[in-house]
């Protein structure tokens, strides 16, 4: 058996020590109240923190209950309709803003501005240009004759006019996130597929996607995880009057921990939701290996 030298057990001791603050800091904030989160799931807690032993009352509750399977329907809805859209426009605009163009940057940081907005800002400007009887929209719509729908208020097209805000708020982050990965990309590629007579679109669809599905990958990944959580800006836009037609889970977690005081119900649909999204990205791992491409 090989011996470890003094000065290697030291190192060793001093990697420990180094390392020992962030462990203690993500066990304590992140393990244990996950922890708690999960034990609280089969408890009935109340409004003064006494709570009883139910075991799977809970589960069984969330899974006839209708409102969780609207919530459920919503955010599968919200992921589909925001995550592959989201990122098919934002790598359309990182290959536009890729190019040697005048005013690169200025664009740049126009597209890259919503990403550091507060939400509940994007939220109140969205919701104003929204507003059925004096939104700036509606106003536009009645020039030409046109008489805009309730855009927050009609339960048929209020969940889709909240989708396009979710693509419009994130696309900046992508954006910035496709850009480094088409840098990455050396020019020698294209410039052997030019020798070989590829067009542009030739070049985009053998080069530049199978080279950019790394950082693809990465942004469907954090998109879905996003999508899934999915609660601030709908609930400021919307409001308790139209939140039927767009409530998410967090939402119902929100209502159930905080307006109705259930919270060992909430910390139910809490752990169901964690449980789908970590489902979720163990499959996109698994995946990657069938379509993601490392030069």
């Amino acid at each position: 058996m090989r011996k470890i030298g003094r000065y290697a057990v030291q190192d060793l001791v001093w990697g420990y020590v180094m390392v020992a603050p962030v462990v203690l800091g993500l066990a304590l904030f992140y393990v244990w109240p996950v922890i708690q989160t999960v034990y609280y799931t089969f408890t009935d807690w109340g409004s003064f923190g006494n709570y009883t032993w139910t075991g799977l009352d809970n589960y069984r509750a969330l899974f006839r209950d209708v409102q969780f399977y609207k919530a459920l329907r919503n955010t599968v809805l919200y992921v589909l309709l925001t995550v592959p859209p989201g990122i098919a426009v934002a790598i359309l605009f990182a290959v536009l803003l890729n190019r040697k163009i005048r005013g690169q940057t200025l664009y740049r940081v126009i597209y890259f501005l919503p990403v550091i907005t507060m939400p509940a800002a994007v939220a109140m400007v969205w919701r104003w240009l929204y507003n059925a009887d004096y939104g700036l929209i509606n106003y536009l719509l009645s020039l030409i004759g046109i008489k805009g729908p309730g855009w927050l208020t009609d339960p048929d097209i209020a969940l889709y006019s909240v989708v396009l805000v979710i693509i419009w708020s994130s696309l900046g982050n992508n954006i910035i996130l496709f850009l480094s990965g088409l840098q990455g990309i050396g020019a020698q590629y294209y410039e052997a597929a030019e020798i070989d007579g590829a067009g542009t679109a030739t070049q985009f669809f053998r080069i530049t996607l199978p080279l950019l599905t790394p950082t693809i990958f990465f942004v469907s990944v954090m998109s879905l995880i996003s999508a899934f959580q999915l609660f601030d800006v709908i609930y400021m836009m919307v409001g308790e009057i139209g939140i039927e037609a767009t409530q998410t889970v967090v939402y119902l977690f929100y209502k159930y921990a905080f307006l109705m005081s259930e919270k060992g119900y909430a910390a139910t649909v809490a752990t169901v939701l964690f449980a789908i999204i970590l489902t979720v990205t163990v499959v996109q791992m698994r995946m990657q290996r069938k379509w993601v491409h490392y030069e």
